[in-house]
């Protein structure tokens, strides 16, 4: 059995989480080390510090996956000047490689806010912000004798998949006209002479971070030499992808009562919140990390609380007595975040050497007088 590479690693989280899901402000992917290079282990972990760098020396994993990118503003300079810069230093000497799977695996359905809605016993959730100007489709004129199997690797490719449907696509007959020049090598017809033929025109969608994937495949599976086809950009919206999310649960629960599952299912030892909107809570909106950003979406939704970080005070203001807002800090929000990256490579490579750090990178510490 050959190697397991860094790209096998980045290909097996970019499948599910891809690079192209991330927003425009990060820096998600591998961020240090040569794509070619042998995995021997690999340490799962939220932030990449030097008491995590130590830890992946000690488990002989010569790769960090973490949630939080280390390298995330320009690097000018690598003196060994701020702990950044020391950690890459030590890496690097070390031979550790380092990848960073952050928005979009925020934005994945299947990420960090599922698993924060799966720890509240959440039901019915999705998406709060579906992402847009995700989606694009492809319409393409093939023979009709030639259809089925462009569709069918079309369909391999990744396009045509909507939802927990795959397979989608739109078809439609008419005559296709042509004449084929000095230089040409027609698949049907001959030079000089205008050639009709019955064609089909397919219509699939396909996610933008797949175009070129989905192109190669057309080209290689299409008989025509030069292949007539249209990529429209579109403006819907891809409720399956996308910031935040939402969920219920059946029987509501009280103000204090929601305050303790939170509190317990995040090993709390303290929330901010504001004041109470209702006397029954059922209707939840969720975000992992920093989620101001998401409030007004939140309320939108029906939401009758907001349960997300990094709130500053004057934000507090912004619930205006229509939403519950609860801060339960950065760390304790994503937590969890190591277990789903070490449970998407282990799902691939089971038999791998897939660590969970050890190591509380919590910046944060409490005193509770």
């Amino acid at each position: 059995m050959s190697a397991i590479t860094l790209r096998d690693i980045a290909s097996v989280l970019e499948q599910k989480a891809p690079l192209a899901w991330q927003e425009s402000y990060d820096n998600s992917g591998l961020l240090l080390g040569n794509p070619n290079d042998a995995v021997e282990g690999i340490l799962c972990t939220l932030d990449v510090t030097e008491q995590v760098l130590e830890e992946a020396l000690q488990k002989n994993c010569n790769l960090i996956v973490a949630h939080h990118p280390i390298i995330f503003s320009a690097l000018k300079k690598i003196n060994g000047k701020n702990s950044v810069e020391r950690i890459l230093l030590k890496a690097i000497k070390a031979g550790i490689a380092v990848y960073a799977a952050h928005t979009n695996l925020d934005n994945y359905r299947k990420g960090v806010n599922h698993l924060i809605c799966e720890k509240l016993g959440l039901k019915h959730t999705s998406i709060l912000a579906p992402a847009t100007g995700k989606l694009q489709k492809l319409v393409v004129y093939v023979p009709d004798a030639h259809a089925q199997p462009l569709g069918d690797a079309l369909f391999a490719a990744g396009a045509g998949h909507i939802g927990n449907y795959n397979e989608c696509s739109f078809q439609v007959h008419g005559t296709g006209t042509f004449r084929p020049m000095e230089g040409s090598r027609p698949f049907l017809g001959e030079q000089g002479k205008r050639h009709s033929e019955m064609e089909s025109q397919m219509e699939f969608l396909v996610p933008q971070h797949l175009t070129q994937v989905v192109l190669a495949a057309m080209k290689q599976a299409h008989p025509y030499e030069e292949v007539a086809y249209d990529l429209i950009p579109l403006n819907n919206t891809d409720r399956y992808t996308g910031a935040g999310m939402t969920g219920s649960w059946e029987q509501p629960l009280s103000l204090e009562e929601l305050l303790d599952r939170v509190a317990r299912t995040f090993a709390c030892k303290t929330l901010r919140h504001t004041a109470s909107v209702t006397d029954a809570y059922s209707r939840v909106a969720v975000c992992g990390g920093s989620g101001s950003f998401l409030l007004k979406d939140a309320i939108a939704a029906g939401a009758q609380v907001f349960v997300t970080a990094d709130y500053k005070y004057h934000q507090f203001f912004d619930a205006d007595n229509q939403i519950l807002i609860i801060d339960i800090g950065h760390y304790e929000s994503e937590q969890y975040t190591p277990a789903l990256l070490k449970e998407m490579i282990v799902e691939k490579f089971p038999t791998f050497a897939v660590h969970l750090s050890e190591t509380n990178t919590n910046p944060i510490h409490y005193y509770i007088s």
